[in-house]
This record gives C-alpha cells, structure tokens and sequence, in this order.
C-alpha cells in the first residue's frame, strides 16, 4: 500500500470498491431527487387529445385565408368549450367555436386564434355572437397536438435518468405512481474520542462537544444517504473495533471521524486492517491527509480526520462520492470555475491544498475569490461562510493577488453545468 495517493487516485480507489445499491420502489412524489432505476412508460398519449393552448375561437385555418385589416372574416360564435367539456357539433361555413385552455378541440377545427386578438361585431364574443378576424392563421396555431409529449408505451423516464420536480409531474401525467429508484445507502456516523461530550453537555476541563457527527451526518442527508448516529467511542481499539464490527453488518457504509492519524490512541486503521482489508490510509491533500478506507466483511468503512474542516472536505472529495454511485448517479466531482484571486497566497505545504474561500463578482462582473482569514483545519465557521474551496496545486508555488486560481463549489450539485 503507497505512503500517500493523490486525491484523483484516491477517489478512483473508494469508488472501485462501491457498488449501486439494490432498487426499491417509492411513490412518484418520493423520487424526486432519485435515479431511476429502470425505463418509466406513458400509458397512454399525453396529451390524449389535442387541445387549445390558450383561451381563443376554434375554427379551420382555411376559413380565414381572406382575412385582412380592410376586409376582415366574421364568424358566428356557435357554442362554448370550457376544460373538461366537449362540443360534438359541426363547424359549419362562417361559424367558430369559443374555447378555453385546455379544452379538447373540437373534431373538425384545426387553429385556434387568441381571444385578445379577435373583434367582437355583436353580442359579448359569448355564443350567439358575432366575431371578426383581420388577419389569417397557421394551420394548427395554438394547438398542442394529442401525443405532442408523449405517445402510449413510450419510455418517459429512462434507467439512469435523475428524476427533478419537473420530472415527477411528468410521470404522474403518465399515470406512472411508482417508481424504481436505486437506494438510499444507510451510513453509520461514528465519532471517536474520549474527549468528546454531546452538544448538551457544558464540556470539562480537557472536553469538547461532539460536533462532527452533526455536521457528517448532514453531508450524509445531502448527498442523499440515510445517517445514522451512533454513540461516541472511546479512544480504545476494542471499542472501536466492536462497534465497527457490528455497524458493517447492519448498515450500507460507515463513517469515523477521529482516531485516523498515528498517534498511540488512533485507532481506526489497526482496526480496519484486523477486520478487514485495509486500502488506504493518507492522501496527498491539506487538511485531511489522514483518510483511512478499507473494507470490512464487504462493507465500506471510511475514517476521516477529527478535525472538522479536514473531516468536512474528506467527505466532500471522497466520501460524498462514493455515497453518489450507490444511488445510481454518475457524476463525481464538484463544479469547478476560475476565478481571480483578490490576495496574495502564500504556499509553505508542497500538499494540494484547499482554502476556504467566498466567490463573489467584481464591479466588472468577473468572477472575484477571498480565502477565510482563519485557515485552521480544527474550524467550522469559516465553511460555514464559505461557497467554495481555492485549490492550490502541489508543490511550493504562491500565488499573486490577481492571478486566475481553480475554485471547487461547494453550495451547487454535481451536474450542474457550468
């Protein structure tokens, strides 16, 4: 096993040992967000039939081939057709139908011509009434055609496809109801630490709060995974190695935060390699170089640094990955912009390393990224403030105010395209 593996290597090596999880069947409303995971059919033609793309008359484009500013075509208005409701008549010569949105046109209509734009002669522009045009119309002008969206037996929805709000409209106008969806992974959320009281806790002396399982398992809920947190573990191989043990058996992936460097109450790597099969266990980035992954009784079991920034964007570049491809998706990495730098950075690790930063837009409109002030990797506060991260390639070199860097998002998903 190397030393240390670069973050490319790294993602490529977690994401190998991942498999998509098994389908399971929700409703139409409960797969937004979710990969398909079979080919969605129409049972019938949507629309079933055509109808007016707007309130207007119904007539055919032919009755109004002579119409004109100066000698404009008068109809008579013979019937109204609100949605929902039919007209099974006959348009005679010199006769149109009133129609509304949506309603089904009628059998021998082939336009339909938007109210605003018709003049009424007598009457309301209601049935009985008299109407003129002073202009013709397209055959088929705000008409949607019967099967314009999709035709009976079509595939709506492909395997593979994610699903948007959009999307489950569309299905349940297909009179799709249930759809095959790739599963939510469960991941047991541990952190490590005698030093660590719950967040109710007011902390003693040499305590802290435990605030990373909070903020894991949040990365956990937003990349579509089902956290589950389980109590705080002492610093003792023992206890790690059991609850480790016992997590793997239960759930889809497990998460540790803590105990990853090698210190003598670091515990998360012996531990993995006893179980299991140790894969990894330092990446070649800055915070987070101590990322232990491996598996155990085929389970994935990942332990990230205690520090909160090292163990946030851990889980960013290769945990949040790999909790992706369970549930079908495709796309890996983050959004990726340039933007100009507003000052001097100054590089002392020959690691890749990762600012937080803000991108905003200078007075010209131009892409503009400042770094946190506080870079400490023992920090939320500056995530919390931050939109992106700055990468800083390997190696010593600095960067001059000005100069254009790459900045990773953080507050937008994976396909979006930028």
């Amino acid at each position: 096993m190397p030393e240390m593996i670069s973050v490319e290597e790294a993602r490529e090596l977690v994401l190998s040992h991942i498999a998509t999880l098994p389908a399971e069947v929700v409703s139409v409303l409960d797969a937004a967000g979710r990969v398909a995971a079979a080919d969605l059919h129409s049972d019938i033609d949507v629309s079933p039939f055509s109808h007016s793309a707007m309130d207007g008359f119904a007539m055919r484009a032919a009755q109004l081939e002579t119409a004109s500013e100066d000698a404009p075509v008068e109809l008579d208005v013979i019937d109204e057709v609100p949605a929902g409701a039919t007209f099974d008549g006959v348009i005679g010569e010199g006769q149109c139908v009133r129609i509304m949105t949506g309603a089904p046109l009628p059998a021998d209509a082939d336009s339909v011509v938007k109210y605003e734009i018709v003049g009424v002669v007598t009457g309301d522009g209601k049935t009985g009434s008299r109407v003129s045009f002073s202009a013709p119309t397209k055959l088929g002008s705000n008409v949607r055609a019967a099967g314009e969206e999709a035709k009976a037996g079509e595939a709506v929805v492909h395997a593979g496809d994610i699903v948007n709000p959009a999307g489950v409209g569309f299905l349940a106008g297909c009179g799709v109801v249930e759809v095959p969806v790739y599963g939510r992974p469960r991941v047991a959320v541990i952190s490590i630490g005698s030093e660590l009281v719950e967040p109710i806790q007011v902390p003693g002396p040499g305590q802290i709060r435990n605030s990373n399982c909070y903020a894991l398992a949040a990365c956990v809920r937003e990349a579509g995974g089902v956290p589950e947190i389980l109590p705080t573990v002492e610093d003792s191989f023992e206890a790690l190695r059991d609850v480790v043990r016992e997590a793997a058996k239960r759930c889809d992936f497990v998460l540790t935060s803590g105990g990853a460097s090698n210190g003598d109450f670091d515990f998360i790597k012996p531990v993995v390699d006893d179980l299991g099969e140790l894969l990894m266990t330092s990446v070649n980035m800055r915070p987070g170089k101590a990322q232990t992954f491996g598996l155990v009784d085929g389970t994935p079991v990942f332990g990230l640094p205690g520090n909160p920034a090292a163990a946030y964007l851990g889980f960013q570049m290769l945990v949040r990955p790999a909790l992706r491809k369970m549930q079908g998706f495709q796309r890996f990495e983050l959004p990726q912009v340039k933007a100009r730098v507003t000052e001097y950075l100054k590089k002392k690790d020959p690691r890749r390393i990762y600012l937080r930063a803000t991108l905003t837009k200078d007075a010209d409109g131009a892409l503009a990224v400042t770094p946190a002030k506080n870079q400490s990797s023992g920090l939320f506060g500056p995530l919390q403030q931050s939109n992106c991260v700055i990468l800083m390639p390997e190696g010593l070199q600095p960067c001059e105010a000005g100069e254009v860097v790459d900045c990773l998002l953080l507050d937008v998903n994976e396909e979006t395209v930028l």
